[in-house]
């Protein structure tokens, strides 16, 4: 078995048994196939782990590229808003319209409130959910104290260089 056999037969194994838009297991039965393949354990290992590096490099490009996208998609539309004041400022309130656009403006409210939110009463302010402060839990029961609910779990986490 050549070495691309060998990666296309780790390849067909798992793409058998991992739902390709989700990336979840299907089908445990499915990834014994993987077991199964007549290859030595030492290639198997290595062609998985060559394989996940290569998907962690597509996962890094894919995010580079969403970076670079959202710059791009921030940069005309803040182009947008600042061709949309100009022509507030050159209409001044007035109607335009050619066979190409149509301008005119509607009048709207907007609530001004106090940059310190703490000044308003009580019954207008709205608070978001809690959630744990795992960082401050994490310190607390290293130190011994015990939180109902709460425990330290050792975990092995595999490296792939």
């Amino acid at each position: 078995m050549t070495l691309y056999e060998i990666d296309m037969s780790i390849t067909e194994a798992f793409e058998r048994a991992i739902d390709a838009e989700t990336g979840e297991i299907l089908d445990e039965e499915a990834l014994t196939a993987l077991n199964d393949l007549q290859m030595a354990r030492e290639e198997k290992i290595e062609g998985v782990a060559c394989w996940i590096k290569s998907l962690n490099a597509d996962a890094k490009a894919f995010d580079d590229e969403m970076k670079a996208l959202k710059a791009r998609k921030e940069q005309t539309e803040n182009k947008a808003e600042s061709l949309k004041k100009w022509l507030e400022y050159a209409l001044n309130g007035q109607k335009f319209e050619t066979p190409k656009c149509k301008l005119s403006f509607r009048s709207s409210e907007q609530v001004v409130t106090p940059k310190d939110v703490f000044e308003l009463p009580e019954e207008y302010l709205r608070y978001a959910n809690p959630e744990p402060n795992k960082t401050a839990i994490k310190k607390a029961l290293k130190e011994g104290i015990e939180i109902a609910g709460c425990s330290l779990v050792q975990k092995q986490n595999l490296q792939i260089k």
